[in-house]
């Protein structure tokens, strides 16, 4: 009996080593953003997590969506680079967790990071068999931003097979992508206020509301570009719009990313983060 509580104590002590030891070298590392540097919060590995919480992958996944949710979002602001490592650990550890693919496509994909929220609503799609949320996030997301409508339907009809109760309304967004009409920003907005509206967080709705206001200001400036182009012809700097006085000034956007003139139309801008963007 003696031996075997010396053996536990030992892994115990073991465990907390292995603890203090991954948590100060990721303390040490930090997250390009853009031109800015920020000093990276600690992500523990999913390998380490593992070990920590005796094997247990899924509780090692609630407590680690539950420190990201307290840790992540301060103020009003998303740490993004830590979120988008911190739930790609999550995904790894169980890719099934609903609270994470909710705050991956609220926060990440609405917020600049695209590709990183759409690669959790990958993992919770191959999961969640049974879910046709993730596809009808993954599927907006698709539509809206990628403007691949053909993956963006098949996302749909995904949904429509998964969620019943909502088949028909998930197919006729199937139909409504197929035939471009879901690009429509205004229609976008519909769907994020939703989101927002919907939200039982206070502090996940406030972010939310930010990602509102930032597409409001692409639907007033997409706006503003179709009068331009119809008095003038090709819109080709933004700045235009100020000289034209279709705007009295440019919308200013809460996640001071902006927005940029891509192909002849106005889109949001993305996080630029080093060492993410060009991964595949």
């Amino acid at each position: 009996m003696r031996r075997a509580r010396y053996v536990s104590l030992l892994v115990a002590l073991l465990g907390g080593a292995m603890f203090i030891g991954a948590a100060y070298w990721r303390a040490q590392e930090s997250v390009r953003i853009g031109s800015q540097q920020f000093e990276g919060r600690v992500v523990i590995s999913a390998p380490v997590l593992v070990a920590l919480y005796g094997g247990d992958r899924f509780l090692a996944a609630n407590l680690e969506v539950i420190r990201l949710a307290a840790t992540g979002m301060d103020d009003g602001h998303v740490d993004a680079g830590y979120l988008i490592r911190a739930q790609g650990v999550a995904a790894e550890l169980n890719a099934c967790h609903e609270d994470n693919y909710f705050l991956a496509n609220g926060l990440l994909a609405w917020g600049g990071a695209v590709r990183e929220g759409n690669k959790i609503l990958r993992h919770a799609m191959a999961c969640r068999f049974w879910d046709g949320v993730p596809p009808f996030f993954y599927g907006v997301n698709k539509s809206f931003f990628g403007r691949d409508s053909e993956a963006a339907a098949r996302a749909f009809d995904l949904a429509a097979e998964r969620w019943p109760e909502n088949a028909a309304a998930m197919r006729k967004l199937a139909i409504m992508t197929r035939t471009q009409s879901f690009a429509d920003e205004r229609l976008a907005l519909q769907y994020l206020e939703r989101q927002r509206d919907n939200s039982r967080d206070s502090k996940l709705r406030e972010l939310l509301a930010k990602r509102v206001v930032r597409l409001q200001g692409l639907v007033a400036l997409r706006a503003a570009q179709r009068r331009y182009e119809q008095a003038h012809g090709a819109l080709t700097d933004l700045q235009q719009l100020l000289t034209s006085h279709e705007l009295p000034a440019l919308p200013e956007d809460p996640l001071r990313l902006g927005y940029e003139l891509q192909g002849g139309r106005i889109q949001l801008k993305n996080l630029k983060i080093v060492g993410v963007e060009d991964q595949p």
